[in-house]
């Protein structure tokens, strides 16, 4: 895995965000790991990318400022070659053995 510049983040992409996050005195990172599904604004102060990650089939969705001083470190996982500028359609793909378990409930 390759450290990231922030201006280098591409729609596609699943990167590891280390965030930092203040409880009480203390601050601890946190890692979010997950697919750029949106980037908006271009690299601009305003510039803002979208991550999405399923665990345990509960998706969940976070937008963070690229240039944020919370994010303490942002690394590459993987890229793959995608043709929208937004991948919003993967909303509606479910995890495959959640749909399964649908389809069988409603079968028996």
């Amino acid at each position: 895995m390759t450290e990231l510049e922030r201006t280098a983040l591409k729609v596609g992409q699943i990167v590891r965000v280390h965030q930092k996050i203040a409880e009480g005195g203390k601050e601890r990172i946190q890692i979010f790991e997950g697919l750029i599904i949106a980037q908006k604004h271009g690299d601009g102060p305003n510039a803002t990318f979208m991550i999405r990650k399923e665990s345990d089939g509960i998706a969940v969705e976070r937008i963070f400022p690229i240039h944020s001083p919370v994010i303490a470190k942002l690394e590459l996982v993987r890229t793959s070659k995608v043709r929208r500028s937004k991948l919003y359609h993967v909303r509606k793909k479910g995890s495959r053995p959640l749909r399964e378990k649908v389809i069988k409930k409603k079968a028996a």
